[in-house]
């Protein structure tokens, strides 16, 4: 019989999965939709920067051209009031020389490339230098990273945002966005480089979901969610089950009261036919003896017709009543019938009352023994021995009541054994305990144990009881096997 704990317990593990399943979800939804939100600042922020570095290379290119064409006038100088971001525009003419030996070998790269150069790089300050080379000016440009993207096109707030933002090339860094990265967590990754052939710097962004930003409130009605559905669904199963119990039960009530009447009727038809045939011999020959000269008065003789009549008239109506509430004939049609099976089904039934009475039932359900009985008769039959056990353990303390079953094949025979830690049975009363209405409880009609072993016998089977040490008592029920030979 499945405890009422453990099925609990089955009920809460239900719960644990449902609710850790549906966190799962949640936190990967949400952890989905935070890395997607992530990825497209982390893009926007690299299209910026990348249309930024891609106006310094156009800047230059612009600067060469005009340099060819007047190389006097220097509409450079105009520049950092247009573009914040370039500090300063150093220029180089025919026959001059730069001041600095980098942006020497960075033109040399420059002409060889045809494209301008990095001259010198200093990521850590957010400074870098970039030439082109062209006849007859060549240009240099002090870029300035930090106000190279201003903060009103930057896709979230450089200072509240929890992803961190940075220029990189080779070793060095320029931090464009702290960020705030939370220790452990998950962490979001993005690394693309510039669309600029001049200026190859890697835009690095990364971010960490650390577990307080899990959606626990989400989580929480989740779980909160499942425990109600699982507690509707809890109790309107237990409802069914108590529902469908109650039903078995009255079914096992009407049969058990159907054939207790039917034992009872053959009782009173045994009692009553003896005096009743005794009524009609005497009667038949107190007439014959009224027929016989010297002749009776008619009105004696009239009145014995009558007690005749009467008197066949009485045994029909008792053959009647026993015709109509007589027990159907198990012994004919008797069928394979599991006994794990009936067991099963009893204590089902009786679950409730178990947990009620806090008896502890041990059932050993090893391999299925099949016998030929019927159904109805072998389940009351089991129903009727765990009544009988429950009963004899209300005398017992609370926490100490054991009903143990066991099932078992024996030769061509199957036998049900039920025992119980009870007080026991008198020895005086136990020959006579399936006698009908002899019962060692006080209030008990006693038909039960006597209906118990008529049915077993009409099934080809056998009854019996016995003490089961150190105290307590035993009953065996015996059935012959579904296939045995007689």
């Amino acid at each position: 019989m499945k405890h009422p704990l453990r099925a609990l317990a089955g009920w809460c593990i239900a719960w644990l999965l449902l609710s850790a399943a549906g966190a799962v979800w949640i936190a990967r939804a949400e952890l989905q939709q935070l890395h997607e939100a992530f990825d497209t600042d982390a893009r926007i922020a690299h299209r910026l920067l990348s249309q930024q570095v891609v106006q310094y290379d156009a800047v230059l290119a612009t600067l060469a051209l005009l340099g060819q064409a007047d190389a006097v006038d220097q509409p450079e100088q105009r520049l950092s009031s247009v573009y914040p971001s370039i500090l300063s525009v150093q220029r180089r003419v025919r026959g001059a020389s730069w001041p600095d030996p980098a942006a020497t070998e960075a033109e040399t790269l420059s002409r060889s490339l045809r494209r301008a150069a990095l001259a010198q790089v200093d990521l850590p300050h957010g400074r870098y230098r970039l030439v082109m080379a062209a006849d007859p000016v060549s240009y240099e440009l002090d870029i300035d990273l930090a106000a190279t993207v201003p903060s009103r096109d930057w896709p979230s707030d450089p200072l509240t945002s929890p992803a961190r933002v940075a220029i990189e090339q080779g070793t060095q860094q320029f931090v464009v966005q702290p960020g705030q990265l939370a220790p452990g967590g998950w962490h979001f990754g993005f690394r693309k480089m510039l669309a600029s052939d001049s200026q190859p710097f890697d835009v690095v962004a990364e971010r960490r979901v650390g577990w307080d930003e899990l959606p626990w409130l989400g989580m929480i009605g989740w779980s909160l969610v499942m425990g109600l559905l699982l507690g509707g669904t809890r109790m309107l199963l237990r409802q069914r089950s108590a529902r469908r119990r109650a039903e078995e039960l009255l079914r096992l009530g009407q049969v058990a009261r159907l054939n207790a009447l039917g034992e009872l009727a053959a009782g009173m038809a045994h009692e009553l036919n003896q005096p009743l045939t005794a009524v009609l011999a005497n009667t038949q020959a107190a007439r014959r003896l009224l027929d016989d000269e010297p002749p009776e008065l008619q009105a004696a003789r009239g009145a014995m017709g009558q007690a005749v009549e009467q008197a066949r008239r009485a045994a029909d109506v008792v053959g009647r009543l026993r015709r109509a509430i007589e027990r159907p004939d198990t012994g004919g049609r008797g069928e394979p019938v599991t006994l794990q099976n009936a067991v099963r089904s009893a204590l089902y039934l009786l679950e409730p009352e178990c947990a009620r009475r806090g008896v502890d039932v041990a059932f050993d359900a090893a391999s299925p023994v099949r016998v030929l009985a019927d159904p109805v008769a072998l389940e009351q039959i089991v129903h009727n021995l765990l009544i009988n056990a429950l009963q004899a353990l209300e005398q017992m303390p609370a926490g100490t009541r054991r009903i143990a079953i066991d099932v078992t094949a024996q030769g061509s025979t199957g036998r049900l054994v039920v025992s119980d830690n009870g007080p026991g049975i008198p020895a005086d009363a136990l020959p006579r305990l399936f006698e009908p209405f002899f019962s060692t409880r006080e209030g008990g009609l006693g038909l039960g144990l006597s209906l118990s072993e008529t049915l077993a016998g009409g099934m080809g089977g056998a009854l019996a009881a016995g003490l089961a040490p150190p105290h307590g008592a035993r009953f065996t029920l015996s059935l012959p096997l579904a296939g045995a030979t007689p």
